[in-house]
């Protein structure tokens, strides 16, 4: 498994301004071999890039020695797929195309997208009914899904804190229902843990529909108040030995991306070191 860093882990990168070429540069001189970039409505890299910006950035990645395979939309927390509203739920289908066709522009496998939000902390606006938003997520990836077989990308749909597929069974039943070899999971390890769930029995039993994976590090305290962090990868209560033993069980090999943010001027340096310690190459 390589060693990735997520553009969001840079300075400017949750705003999406930060310079690629940079983040390519800084990405290398700390030790990680891939770069995950990230796509939005505003910043260097949007979903009004065009194929020829597209390319150059390829000849920019190709150049500076550093992979990069994946690339992850968070279109979703702004335009909810899964909305009451049906013009949201629209135009977060069409920035996704969108998103889809760029990540095939610019040369990479795979794309993350959130298939919807019920209720989450990081919406708190959002409290659709269950059911009613399975059934949204299921029209909304539907149409990207096709965009993306059409352009040769994997879908790639990740459990975050947006309420929806709190059970690897439903995760897979999701999954399943499409019967398509190019819509698959982007597992997140850090993120399980705030549903007192264990990363290594998800893997396990969600196997092969694991198509890429992201690492974060999560602590939770249980004092009845219910406090929890996100944490450096090594401070918090990911099960990391047996985590990374399931993902070589299922024969994960593509990078695992470290998905660590807010920045600050030592994160990177301090997740590399982090990363060697858990593949055990340090």
């Amino acid at each position: 498994m390589k060693k990735a860093i997520n553009y969001w882990a840079m300075k400017d990168g949750l705003a999406g301004t930060h310079p690629i070429d940079d983040a390519l540069a800084q990405a290398k001189a700390t030790g990680f071999e891939a770069l995950e970039l990230c796509i939005g409505t505003e910043g260097v890299f949007t979903t009004e890039t065009t194929e020829d910006e597209c390319h150059a950035l390829r000849r920019l990645i190709d150049a500076s020695g550093v992979t990069v395979e994946t690339v992850a939309c968070a279109a979703t927390w702004t335009l909810n797929p899964t909305s009451d509203d049906a013009a949201i739920r629209q135009r977060s289908i069409e920035v996704h195309k969108a998103a889809v066709e760029r990540t095939a522009w610019i040369g990479c496998e795979a794309m993350l997208m959130v298939p919807g939000v019920v209720n989450s902390p990081i919406a708190p606006d959002e409290h659709i009914p269950y059911q009613v938003a399975v059934e949204r997520a299921r029209d909304a990836v539907g149409e990207v899904l096709e965009v993306a077989e059409r352009v040769g990308v994997d879908l790639c749909l990740e459990n975050v804190w947006n309420g929806l597929f709190l059970s690897p069974l439903e995760f897979a039943t999701f999954i399943d229902y499409f019967q398509s070899t190019q819509l698959g999971v982007y597992f997140d390890v850090g993120n399980i843990l705030r549903y007192h769930q264990y990363p290594p029995h998800w893997i396990a039993f969600l196997g092969s529909r694991i198509k890429r994976v992201h690492i974060k590090g999560f602590k939770e305290t249980f004092d009845w108040t219910g406090n929890y962090a996100f944490c450096d990868l090594c401070e918090g209560d990911v099960p990391w030995e047996a985590t990374v033993a399931a993902l070589r069980a299922i024969g994960y090999d593509k990078p695992l991306v470290a998905e660590m943010m807010p920045h600050r001027d030592d994160l990177l340096a301090k997740t590399s070191s982090d990363m060697d310690r858990i593949l055990g190459t340090a």
